[in-house]
């Protein structure tokens, strides 16, 4: 199952998603399906029709916790140490935008990279949750790219600029609900050429060990993300670059870049 937000022209609404790449439809459904039961509304659309545009599938209500260097070549290639304990940061639900809107690089900012990411949506309130039970309070999962401005992230002694600034948190096409995560192939490509090529079996600390760690911290919120940490191969995105991130099974995030 597939459950993407769109709109088409009006208030943003909910469909799950049918179909074949290219061929897909949205089967719009009531209400919001983190906080009630998915049900059709009887009305279905192409998503391929004029005047339909995807969202990004969740706007977090209260955060999203960015975790760092949870790839151990992620850290090599910036001449860090993996962590011994995940490393937490936070992202603000303004730096969030859906497929298709624009990356705005920042006019304080000359090195602006992309990171390919799994997102990580919850739909319970959560709060110390141990690592067996810990996805079932995941939602599902989409994909995310953590744009992080990383000269600013290299200047400041916090990352809150380098990776909280508007459009720094491109999410969607859409959240999966109950996918095996353990193996996924995380990609990146900038304008078609391969940059980040990676699987989730990489990450230093999995999914479960993360919700729950993190819900040690904070008290997660039924729509809150939990971004997983990024493979190598991170890169700089430049004006008029089109960035493109992957996960097998989920599906493709597209994002043009621009400089105002």
């Amino acid at each position: 199952m597939r459950i993407a937000r769109f709109t088409t022209g009006g208030d943003p609404r909910f469909a799950l998603v049918e179909g074949a790449p290219g061929d897909e439809e949205l089967v719009v459904i009531a209400g919001d399906p983190i906080f009630t039961p998915v049900q059709a509304t009887g009305e279905r659309i192409p998503l391929a029709d004029e005047g339909v545009r995807l969202l990004a599938p969740v706007i977090p209500r209260s955060k999203i916790v960015g975790v760092g260097r949870n790839y151990a070549e992620h850290a090599a290639e910036h001449g860090v140490e993996v962590p011994t304990s995940p490393l937490l940061f936070l992202k603000p639900n303004t730096s969030v935008i859906g497929p298709d809107d624009p990356i705005v690089l920042p006019d304080w900012s000359q090195q602006v990279e992309h990171e390919a990411e799994l997102a990580v949506v919850i739909g319970k309130v959560t709060k110390d949750v141990s690592p067996e039970r810990a996805l079932e309070k995941v939602f599902g999962f989409t994909v995310a790219n953590d744009v992080t401005a990383r000269d600013i992230q290299r200047t400041d002694s916090q990352w809150a600029r380098a990776k909280g600034f508007d459009s720094s948190c491109p999410l969607g096409p859409w959240i999966v609900p109950g996918l095996d995560v353990n193996d996924l192939a995380v990609s990146a490509r900038v304008n078609g050429e391969t940059r980040q090529s990676g699987r989730t079996s990489q990450m230093v600390f999995d999914v479960a060990y993360l919700v729950s760690y993190v819900s040690e911290v904070f008290t997660l919120l039924p729509g809150d993300v939990i971004l997983t940490g990024t493979p190598a191969g991170v890169g700089p995105l430049n004006h008029r670059d089109v960035v493109e991130v992957e996960i097998e099974e989920i599906g493709v995030l597209r994002n043009p870049v621009l400089r105002r």
